[in-house]
């Protein structure tokens, strides 16, 4: 029986508990075996970095996920020269597995229709599958502007692996303006992140 690891991309700018929530979600409807948070440098899709620090989110990452057995952190986007494609990302775990070990890369519903302007998207979804979550009482992804792309089956593959996970307001940009207000968040964040937002003295 084939092993599943999902990568979980992102600014993770900060994390949150929403970001957990999803990927323990993920990891359940899917049956993979564990969850690999990756950091991005600075993504091709966005056009202003991160806040944070490399380091501090990387650490926060880390001090999020403390304790789980089944999270891990890469900070390989964050070694390899900006941008950050996924393709690479991919091809460097694919080559860390044998060919039993199906890769899932997890995205958000709002990444759909960037699907078909990704890096080199043929070849990422030739090395692994892409999950995409959507919340709960929202509509299943669409993904008819992809079709002008990908073939039947690709699109198959998409329709395959969509994940619905709990309604969770909560996103970093709010955490962030919140912070810069000097507000709370301490309900959104784990504890620990908290903490080491307030000790280093992040997004004021």
């Amino acid at each position: 029986m084939s092993k599943k690891i999902i990568l979980f991309g992102g600014t993770f700018d900060p994390i949150h508990r929403g970001h957990i929530q999803a990927a323990q979600s993920a990891m359940e409807y899917l049956g993979a075996e564990r969850v690999v948070f990756i950091p991005a440098g600075r993504s091709p899709h966005k056009k202003q970095p991160p806040v944070a620090s490399n380091t501090d989110r990387l650490e926060m990452i880390r001090l999020a996920i403390a304790g789980s057995a089944c999270f891990e952190v890469s900070d390989c986007e964050l070694r390899r020269p900006q941008p950050s494609y996924t393709l690479d990302t991919v091809l460097e775990f694919r080559s860390r597995f044998d060919r039993q070990t199906d890769l899932i890369w997890l995205v958000g519903a709002d990444a759909v229709h960037d699907l078909p302007r990704w890096h080199r998207i043929d070849q990422i979804l030739s090395a692994a599958a892409i999950a995409v979550m959507y919340r709960s009482g929202y509509l299943k992804p669409d993904f008819s502007s992809c079709r002008s792309v990908f073939t039947s089956s690709q699109i198959q593959k998409l329709e395959q692996n969509i994940v619905p996970i709990p309604l969770v307001d909560i996103s970093s940009t709010d955490i962030r303006a919140c912070l810069a207000r000097g507000q709370d968040v301490g309900n959104r964040v784990p504890p620990q992140v908290a903490d080491y937002i307030r000790d280093h003295g992040l997004y004021r």
